[in-house]
């Protein structure tokens, strides 16, 4: 017995999870588990399970045993009360699953042996050549789950007329073309959701559905119309039909998140967050290649982190190799013309191909039949000349600029060339690439460029000797058919001329570095299409450069600077990255090179002034004075690439603070705004600091407004005073006394009295002299609404009686003590907003909000007596829109929404955003191994 079951671990992997209870019984008495299996149409299927039963044996038994041919995507799922898990039709070990049920039945304080699970098989995922004609007994599967689950309302729609087209299709494949009202009426009960009955009335439902019976469907078959509505789930539900991992985004193109879900499909892979929006959708045809950690897409490559990497990338490469044997469209990966044989096929590199696979069609054929779109003409190509794309229909314009953006341009083949050759070699590399490069990619540009030739050769020699000539048509041939992009590309190129040879240029007006700029990278940071053709048009000036010797005073530095602005900015592509970086590795004199290599890291926004500034000085280290609640500063050094935060990490070392954890940046312009930590620190003062350009011209030293950096602490957690002195003196300190000034605190007589006599000291040190002055310095040692309760004298006696019991604490240590003293209140550390509202009548229309660790709380602002407090468990959505702030406070029966006004809802929504992913990244990280339950 044992044998067999340690023969049976070894084949099927090693367990997860501690024996069940079930498991331990079953050993008593050496028989296998009995188990049942639900399936769709209400059949019970019973299986024998054992330790190292798993999902895939499970599967495969039922599928057995109801003859089911098409089992691709179906999966074994376990439930217990209302929730759900897939197990996959793979390796998982079933009773892994049923141990956790028990361990959750356990953390309950119930019994194991109670627990209720059930095992069921459900259609998980559909391949994108799903055809229901296959195999009947899957579709009429399927079909009973569609039916089910849009009762149940786990497939929902935004249209009415989705509902009522799948009830139709119901009704026909139950029921025939006959029309019966009662017959309806049970269609209505077994397919649409109740509270969608009771919402529209069971007679408007029936009259809606019997209209679209009676105009589509005739002489039908039933096993037709059933396909057809598998086929409309699939088309409309796509998510619901997917295989979802959680991973970690290690490195790759900027997302909003960094953890996240990626959903596979049939229709392509999404990035969703914790609510199921979109962070990224991505067809087959735009991913390039997958291996077990990277997803590599037109888009860039992702490095994603998750414990089952191998069967996403499993399933994904399924998918793609799947689409690419059954796709007849290609990409020509090479020019082909041969004239003297009309027979082949005559197309370009970047042709679409329309291919014709016949029925018999075999892989190890050479030659195959096309029709290119471009020209119409129909010929042989070599299959090897040409790459299938995965896709069952015609890509979009869209798709193929962004697939043909990946054909990079022959500039770059000499690039790979120009750092393999010797100094004199490469010499005589740039100045044929200078030549002969761009009358390749510009043949409709003039009569100048053309074939090449003796005569048209000088002519063209003559033209590129001059570097002030500006492109006619971009250097990425991707750009060529899209006008706006072309515009903008050649544009740029201009103004690279201008601002590398500044002074000399002939333009109608002066502009300043900071225009040009803007000119040259501000299209390129909102069309990721722009990119790769600004480094190609860098690397052109350096190579029309090095021929122009007749221009040797233009200095080569100048084009180093815009290189090193351009690296901090944004990344070439995957194809494109390895040229650039063997073109700056080329050039280790150049003091630039190695820093443009470091910098390769993508940004959003031009580079900022100050970036600007300190590269045409010819210095690459910048600093910036960020400034601190206790109203001191400290310089810090800063680059292209510093997030918001790095720098806060940095401070926080300069200042030697226990941690940078619960500090933020903020911006103090007219509204001060808090910066995001996961946004580049350059990008962050564009966006926040510069003025709207109103006008073409602006003067460099008026393109931004007047700002302040200011680092303070934002989310009061682990705030112990006395623990960090730095941090108690800098900012606890600075930033508490304000809010107790202002009245915000609930608090007694001798509170004020204890608390009035540490401030003074604070402001006073040991000086008795200044005891004349305590009635003048009332509104900075007595909260505001609290300075009437006394008259100035007694408030003068009662605290120099507190100042004289505190005698020997030091400046420093009375700040300390004053906030240990608030430290035990329950407001200590809330950030306060006073608003108005009208949502609840029981309250006041001014309430003031308190946002702190524990949640929000809304507090009367006269009584300081907290009307109710929502902890962020039951805020189940919350945004800011103007001066309004909402959120909604969910419970079991319903969600209330509560709406106020202030000038300060988006700092609102900031802090409390701030707060839950504090404790969402908290629980991801404490995540227990049981994650089933977390």
């Amino acid at each position: 017995y044992c044998t067999e079951r340690l023969r049976r671990i070894i084949a099927n992997g090693e367990r997860k999870e501690l024996p069940c209870w079930i498991e331990l019984q079953a050993a008593k008495s050496k028989e296998p588990i009995d188990a049942s299996v639900s399936l769709m149409d209400g059949r019970i299927i019973e299986v024998d399970l054992e330790s190292a039963s798993t999902s895939a044996e499970v599967c495969q038994t039922v599928a057995d045993r109801i003859d089911l041919k098409d089992t691709y995507g179906f999966s074994l799922y376990i439930r217990l009360y209302d929730k759900m898990w897939s197990l996959g039709s793979c390796g998982k070990h079933v009773l892994d699953a049923v141990s956790q049920c028990e361990q959750e039945m356990r953390r309950q304080g119930k019994k194991e042996k109670d627990t209720p699970w059930s095992l069921s098989i459900r259609k998980e995922v559909f391949t994108p050549w799903h055809d229901c004609s296959v195999d009947p007994i899957s579709t009429d599967l399927i079909y009973r789950q569609v039916i089910k689950g849009i009762k149940s309302g786990e497939y929902t729609s935004d249209k009415e007329d989705d509902y009522v087209q799948l009830a139709a299709k119901h009704y026909y494949i139950q029921f025939g073309a006959a029309h019966s009202k009662d017959n309806i009426q049970k269609v209505v009960e077994e397919c649409i959701a109740t509270q969608r009955i009771e919402s529209k009335s069971m007679t408007k439902w029936i009259e809606l559905i019997s209209s679209a019976h009676l105009q589509v469907y005739g002489k039908q078959s039933t096993e037709r119309v059933k396909g057809e509505l598998v086929s409309n789930a699939q088309q409309k539900w796509p998510l619901h039909f997917s295989k979802f991992y959680e991973v970690t985004l290690m490195s790759g193109p900027s997302l909003p998140k960094s953890r996240f879900v990626v959903a596979v499909n049939w229709s392509g892979i999404f990035f969703i967050d914790e609510r199921d929006k979109r962070l990224l959708e991505l067809s087959y045809l735009e991913v390039k290649d997958v291996q077990r950690t990277s997803l590599a897409t037109v888009h860039g490559v992702f490095v994603l982190k998750c414990g089952e990497a191998a069967d996403i990338a499993a399933l994904i490469e399924t998918n793609l190799e799947g689409l690419r044997q059954r796709s007849v469209y290609a990409l020509a990966q090479q020019d082909a013309s041969k004239p003297d044989d009309p027979m082949f096929l005559v197309c370009k590199r970047g042709d679409l191909l329309l291919t014709e696979k016949y029925k018999d069609f075999s892989p190890e054929e050479k030659l195959i039949k096309a029709t290119n779109q471009r020209t119409g003409n129909t010929g042989a190509v070599s299959k090897e000349t040409v790459q299938f794309l995965p896709t069952l229909n015609k890509p979009t314009d869209e798709v193929l600029v962004k697939l043909l953006s990946h054909l990079i341009l022959v500039i770059f083949l000499f690039a790979q060339e120009y750092t393999t050759q010797s100094s004199s070699q490469r010499d005589e590399t740039v100045k044929q690439v200078s030549l002969t490069w761009f009358p390749s990619c510009h043949r409709a540009a003039g009569k100048e460029v053309g074939h090449q030739g003796a005569s048209k050769g000088a002519a063209r020699d003559k033209l590129w000797a001059c570097s002030k000539e500006p492109l006619k048509q971009p250097l990425m041939k991707s750009l060529v058919r899209n006008s706006e992009l072309s515009y903008l590309a050649c544009s740029a190129f201009t103004d690279i001329l201008e601002i590398t040879y500044m002074g000399d240029y002939p333009i109608k007006q002066v502009r300043s570095a900071l225009e040009l700029t803007d000119q040259i990278f501000g299209p390129a940071t909102q069309h990721e299409a722009l990119q790769d053709e600004i480094y190609c048009q860098i690397i052109v000036y350096f190579c029309i450069l090095k021929k122009n010797h007749s221009h040797k005073r233009y200095p080569t530095y100048r084009g180093w600077q815009l290189m090193w602005l351009c690296s901090g900015l944004f990344r070439p592509s995957q194809n494109l990255m390895r040229h650039t970086q063997r073109f700056l590795e080329s050039r280790p004199r150049d003091l630039l090179a190695a820093g443009c290599l470091q910098r390769l890291q993508p940004r959003k926004l031009p580079p900022h002034l100050v970036e600007v500034d300190a590269i045409q000085q010819n210095s690459t280290q910048i600093f910036h004075k960020v400034h601190f609640p206790n109203d001191t500063t400290e310089i810090v050094e800063v680059t292209s690439t510093t997030t918001i935060r790095d720098l806060c990490c940095s401070v926080a070392s300069e200042l030697k603070l226990s941690s940078a954890d619960g500090y933020g940046l903020y911006l103090k312009t007219p509204n001060k705004v808090s910066l995001d930590e996961q946004k580049y620190f350059f990008d962050s003062l564009r966006q926040t600091s510069d003025f709207p350009k109103k006008a073409r011209r602006v003067k460099e030293g008026n393109a931004s407004m007047p700002y302040l950096v200011i680092f303070k602490r934002k989310l009061w957690f682990n705030v112990i005073p006395g623990k960090d002195w730095v941090a108690d003196l800098i900012f606890h300190f600075p930033q508490e006394l304000p809010k107790y000034l202002r009245g915000y605190h609930s608090c007694t007589k001798d509170d004020l009295i204890t608390l009035g006599g540490l401030l003074f000291r604070a402001k006073v040190d040991s000086d008795r002299s200044q005891f004349v002055m305590i009635p003048k310095m009332l509104n900075d040692l007595v909260p505001a609404d609290q300075i009437k309760i006394m008259s100035s004298e007694e408030w003068k006696k009662h605290i120099i009686s507190s100042y004289n019991k505190q005698s020997g604490l030091t400046l420093q240590e009375a700040k300390v003590a004053f906030l240990r003293a608030i430290s035990s209140w329950p407001t200590f550390g809330c950030a306060f907003f006073e608003v108005k509202q009208t949502c609840e009548s029981s309250y006041p229309s001014k309430v003031l909000i308190a946002i702190s660790k524990q949640g929000v709380s809304l507090i009367d602002p006269v009584t300081k007596g907290v009307l109710v407090m929502h902890p962020f468990s039951r805020i189940t959505e919350y945004h800011s829109r103007r001066s309004f702030f909402q959120m909604t406070i969910g419970t079991l029966v319903r969600g209330n929404n509560f709406v106020c006004e202030t000038s300060q809802a988006y700092t609102m929504e900031d802090l409390l955003r701030s707060y839950v992913t504090m404790y969402e990244r908290q629980r991801q990280a404490f995540r227990p191994r049981n994650h089933m339950f977390s």
